[in-house]
């Protein structure tokens, strides 16, 4: 196994690693909207937070030899569900063609008190 920690994405806010590759998989730990240069939570709506969101995540997996475009499966976490269309459409773009599985889930809280996190599971060449 091989952990991933790269300072083109935020920090980890915890006791884990940005992501840990093992058996030609990357498993990206949550990301939030930080900007990784100020280590600040940035502002605006939902579907910028999102942005931020993946453009950190693609971060973390182009340090783990991988991309959006191998995205297997990603999760979303989001505070509100009356934000889903936004991040759906932001998501929607960053994806492009290419379709993982996904689940998106409503929850109560999400760490720093953001509205939405997303993590991934991608295939890597190793």
């Amino acid at each position: 196994m091989k952990l991933i920690n790269t300072d083109t994405a935020p920090s980890a806010v915890g006791p884990y690693s940005q992501a840990a590759v093992a058996g030609g998989l990357v498993y990206c730990s949550g990301q939030i909207e930080i900007d990784p240069i100020t280590n600040s939570l940035i502002s605006g709506d939902a579907a910028a937070q999102t942005t931020r969101i993946l453009q950190n995540l693609e971060a973390v997996l182009t340090a783990a030899g991988s991309s959006l475009a191998h995205v297997v499966r990603a999760t979303i976490f989001l505070t509100d569900m009356d934000d889903f269309a936004a991040i759906n459409t932001v998501y929607a773009n960053a994806f492009g063609t290419h379709r993982p599985a996904r689940a998106c889930v409503e929850v109560s809280r999400l760490p720093k008190n953001v509205r939405v996190e997303i993590d991934a599971i991608a295939v890597v060449s190793e």
